[in-house]
């Protein structure tokens, strides 16, 4: 096989586990990860089950394909944060991505995830692994801005950072489970008080011993 056919090849494949992938994001959202079943999705994908199984042998291993295409993309958001000319509206742009322009089914996986993970120690552990590497690099991206001059010298960073993922989990949540949640509305709200705390709000000029201890990192 030639150089370019096999480059071809690979690019078909590519393809065809993207469109099983988009399948099994829609049944999973629809049905729930247990009422889904591989013929489900092999159906949705337009195509037949034994098909499927050459590209994944399981639903674990669709779960785990959605976990690591959304890894990659979140990473390279993360890059395209450090040539940002305004770090803050960047990070407050990449925020209404993933939680007001995202479709809510993304919340609703997420949400399923999360609860196979209570009783998968392979998921939970692929979870976790997920949430750490957000954690960094929300921690990595607001450190090089921090040095840049686009965030406060006074914050504490992973302190933020466990404050922003814990925010985003609820917002995730509040997604999937609610259909009437005004998104647009609570959203922009939450974005822009993660903006405020990056930009020092929260620590210049109050008194609020909760406030200043998580935001400046110092103990009451």
């Amino acid at each position: 096989m030639s150089a370019l056919a096999h480059v071809r090849q690979q690019d078909r494949q590519q393809d065809r586990r993207t469109q099983i992938l988009d399948a099994a994001e829609r049944c999973f959202a629809r049905s729930g990860f247990h009422r889904t079943t591989m013929q489900d999705v092999a159906r949705e994908a337009g195509m037949v089950p034994g098909n499927l199984y050459r590209y994944f042998p399981s639903k674990d291993a669709m779960i785990a394909g959605l976990a690591e295409r959304d890894r990659l993309e979140i990473a390279a958001d993360f890059a395209s944060l450090s040539g940002a000319p305004d770090f803050l509206e960047a990070f407050k742009a990449l925020g209404r991505k993933y939680f007001l322009e995202e479709p809510r089914e993304k919340a609703i996986i997420a949400l399923e995830i999360w609860a196979e993970s209570t009783r998968n120690p392979q998921m939970a552990a692929m979870r976790a692994a997920i949430h750490e590497e957000v954690h960094s690099g929300i921690c990595r991206v607001c450190s090089e801005a921090q040095h840049n001059g686009a965030v406060h010298p006074g914050i504490d960073i992973p302190a933020v950072a466990r404050l922003i993922t814990m925010l985003s989990d609820s917002l995730i949540k509040r997604r999937a489970i609610d259909p009437d949640f005004e998104a647009a509305r609570d959203i922009e709200s939450v974005i822009n008080l993660i903006g405020a705390m990056l930009g020092g709000a929260c620590i210049s000029g109050q008194n609020s011993p909760t406030t200043h201890t998580l935001i400046a990192g110092k103990r009451s």
